[in-house]
């Protein structure tokens, strides 16, 4: 709209991938040249809550076992957890096999994490595309 952002003005600031994007908004899915970064896509499972913010889903975990609970986390909610990835190793009781998980951290930084310090896990390796991203083989 007028006084709003032009392709011209954009900086990379506007167009790069953020933290916050995550299970969110497609990194993949924006069209090259000058609009490239100013036009996105959502990610598979991103919703948006009542206020209009974007949420993603992760499973809830207790005590290292990771359960069929859903919950929808905003990027806001999200930077107070511990997540670990959709493709960790888990038990036939969904518990974690390794001493030590790759996990996104409270600010956002990957890292090793015991199972007992992670509040969360992905629900999906695809849930970070868009679903035209995601039929890519």
């Amino acid at each position: 709209g007028p006084g709003g952002l032009t392709r011209e003005r954009a900086g990379f600031e506007v167009r790069d991938v953020h933290a916050t994007h995550y299970g969110r908004v497609c990194p993949i899915e924006t069209p090259e040249g000058p609009n490239i970064g100013l036009i996105n896509s959502l990610s598979v499972y991103a919703r948006t809550n009542d206020y209009g913010f974007l949420e993603t889903p992760y499973r809830k975990v207790v005590n290292g076992q990771v359960t069929e609970e859903i919950e929808y986390l905003s990027a806001i909610e999200e930077g107070n957890y511990v997540i670990a990835q959709a493709n960790s190793n888990l038990d036939e009781n969904f518990r974690f096999t390794d001493t030590f998980v790759t996990a996104r951290g409270e600010h956002g930084e990957s890292g090793l994490y015991r199972p007992e310090d992670i509040h969360y896990m992905d629900i999906s390796t695809q849930q970070v595309v868009s679903v035209a991203a995601a039929l890519i083989p």
